[in-house]
């Protein structure tokens, strides 16, 4: 495995993600400064200046056009990827956690924590492609405010995703459920609990037929999008920040490690620092890659299975390149040959 370390971050990385094509890498920290990096290589094309916060979430289009930030200082920017301006800026009422463009990319949705009297939220905006920026409306299309529960605790949303052809809003949240909302009315649909604690993030295959969550509660979870059927469970022995399908593979990455304020009192090896590699189908783990100093905060693979990225609490984001070996291995599966099950479907039929 050939790693290339990218150094553009000095503070925790939060996010990082490849694009629909995955020739990009764009990746967030708590230093307030996206950046977008060429996958192939790790050359750092640029970054995305402008923000005062930590940047929590960040969404890219379809195209790579535009690209979506989502930060602590209670705003959502939209920026030219090509040039890295700002197109605009959106105001929340509170730190915004995470942001989705639909599909399309006429509209995107955002999550924002409750700030003073201000509850949670759920916004959309219409953001037009064709459309001059100055004339996007300040206010969104739809919010759906998220009270206190009936005891009086506080449930705030962990990240949003638009499901296939928009149909609906899928938000995880931080007492381990998952709510599906209407993205026009703003009704709940449906509530499934598939942790017990913190959903820190959740991960869809490329078309959207698969999703998994990644849970405080040393679990990520496997599902069905389309009846949200609960399919597989990998367990662990320590918080799981993130996990990723592979698209290539029938394998699952994960990434997670202790809590981060315990870090300094453990060595690398006990912290377990590690991205681990499971069968999707046999739940087995079947490998590490080492190399972080503090737990893997975000993970992302890229969609033509050739390499994927890690970003962790030291501030680093390691570009991987899988080795021959691992991109030409077969599963371990016994598979009887084709002419060899014939011979035998003819030998059965020959003793008949």
């Amino acid at each position: 495995m050939r790693p290339i370390l990218l150094k553009g971050h000095e503070r925790s990385i939060t996010v990082v993600k490849f694009n629909y094509d995955g020739d990009l890498l764009f990746t967030c920290s708590k230093d307030h400064v996206p950046s977008m990096w060429r996958a192939e290589d790790g050359d750092r094309i640029g970054t995305f200046n402008g923000h005062k916060g930590t940047i929590w979430d960040l969404d890219v289009d379809r195209f790579s056009r535009r690209v979506l930030t989502a930060s602590a200082d209670a705003t959502v920017r939209l920026w030219d990827c090509e040039t890295g301006e700002c197109i605009r800026n959106f105001p929340h009422h509170g730190p915004v956690r995470g942001v989705a463009f639909a599909e399309g990319s006429q509209m995107y949705a955002s999550i924002s924590d409750p700030f003073v009297e201000h509850n949670a939220q759920i916004s959309v905006y219409d953001i037009p492609e064709n459309d001059d920026p100055e004339n996007y409306p300040d206010t969104p299309r739809l919010e759906i405010d998220l009270p206190k529960m009936p005891d009086g605790k506080r449930v705030n949303p962990t990240n949003i995703v638009w499901l296939n052809v928009n149909e609906a809003l899928f938000v995880t949240f931080d007492n381990g459920s998952i709510r599906l909302y209407d993205p026009v009315t703003g009704e709940e649909l449906e509530e499934i609990f598939p942790h017990e604690k913190k959903i820190n993030r959740v991960s869809f295959n490329q078309d959207k037929t698969l999703f998994i969550t990644s849970s405080a509660d040393f679990t990520a979870k496997l599902y069905d999008v389309v009846d949200l059927e609960h399919l597989k469970t990998y367990k662990t022995d320590r918080p799981v920040n993130d996990a990723v399908i592979s698209e290539q593979k029938d394998h699952i990455l994960l990434g997670g490690g202790q809590e981060a304020m315990s870090v300094t009192t453990t060595a690398g090896k006990v912290g377990k620092f590690e991205t681990r590699f499971f069968h999707l189908v046999y739940e087995e783990e079947f490998g590490t890659v080492k190399g972080h100093f503090g737990p893997i905060n975000a993970l992302d693979i890229n969609p033509n299975g050739l390499c994927y990225a890690s970003g962790a609490e030291d501030g680093y984001v390691r570009l991987h390149f899988f080795d021959k070996s691992y991109l030409d291995m077969k599963d371990p599966v016994p598979e009887v040959d084709e002419e060899e099950e014939k011979k035998e479907n003819d030998n059965g039929e020959d003793s008949d």
